[in-house]
């Protein structure tokens, strides 16, 4: 019981001191029970300035909510990925149909072939396509080029007697070339030419390709021909060709070939043939056309 006592046993003034503290923590408390201070003065939230001030928040809020938008640039549609269809809007059904077309080898050249393959909405397309891009020969092609129905076929060949020995574009002969109005002699050199240094077509859309055939002569050609064969391509591997026999692909120049020999140095060798994307300026949009003609072993 000592011990207790001690801390309970305070002399006069220490009694006091407490006793007041009492008092005053009981006033105020009493004050901040029944004293009222709010205010009956209405605020005028009317006033320019409260009202410049409102307007600044909004705009900042405007701000905020445009900067966590989702920013579009400009791409091709041949090279969506899952992460970027996913971010346009695609279902993974839309996206996945994209994806098996390209497997295939060939590509899209409109926004309509687009919607075709995914099947997406209209409305969707309609969001998305004005940031397609594609190369510059497909838009040319697109502004120039009406495909016809299948009774003006006839007027695009030359009104003669002779009979095509083939509608394949890899074995079609120069006369079957020649019954196309607008191809004489030069240009069905130059497409059996430019066939040869292909190895031969692997697309149909390979004929824009060719020096001189306006997009409206290749327009008619493929009324007519169209790759039924795939041509059997003898490829090079990229971790032992020379520089020379790398520049016999007729998708690389000097500029390109050498960037390859500067990636090949720095990684020492090519896993996968698709690692050339790592390539700084590597032409993305020539991609598949470059690799029927490599490989990486």
């Amino acid at each position: 019981m000592n011990i207790f006592k001690s801390h309970f046993w305070y002399h006069k003034s220490q009694r006091n001191g407490i006793f007041i503290l009492i008092i005053l923590i009981v006033i105020f408390q009493s004050i901040i029970v029944f004293v009222d201070f709010s205010s009956k003065e209405k605020l005028n939230t009317d006033t320019p300035k409260v009202l410049a001030f409102h307007y600044q928040i909004d705009s900042l809020s405007k701000i905020s909510i445009e900067n966590r938008r989702l920013k579009i640039f400009p791409f091709n549609p041949n090279y969506i990925t899952d992460y970027k269809g996913s971010q346009l809007g695609m279902s993974l059904v839309e996206i996945d149909k994209l994806l098996a077309f390209r497997k295939t080898g060939k590509f899209i050249n409109s926004k309509k072939e687009f919607q075709n393959i995914t099947t997406i909405s209209d409305s969707l397309l309609n969001n998305i396509s004005p940031y397609f891009k594609f190369p510059e020969w497909v838009v040319k092609r697109n502004q120039n080029v009406e495909l016809s129905t299948s009774r003006d076929i006839r007027s695009f060949a030359k009104k003669s007697k002779y009979i095509l020995t083939s509608t394949d574009l890899n074995i079609a002969s120069k006369e079957d070339l020649k019954t196309i109005n607008g191809i004489g002699e030069k240009l069905s050199d130059r497409i059996i030419k430019y066939r040869s240094k292909l190895q031969g077509f692997s697309t149909a859309n390979q004929l824009y390709e060719v020096w001189g055939l306006s997009a409206e002569v290749v327009g008619k050609l493929l009324l007519v021909f169209k790759v039924v064969k795939l041509p059997n391509i003898q490829k090079s591997n990229v971790n032992t060709a020379s520089f020379r026999e790398l520049l016999k692909n007729p998708y690389i120049d000097y500029e390109l070939c050498k960037k390859i020999f500067d990636y090949k140095d720095e990684v020492a060798e090519l896993q996968d043939v698709s690692e050339l994307k790592n390539i700084i300026g590597f032409p993305l949009e020539l991609y598949d056309r470059i690799v029927l003609y490599l490989v990486a072993e």
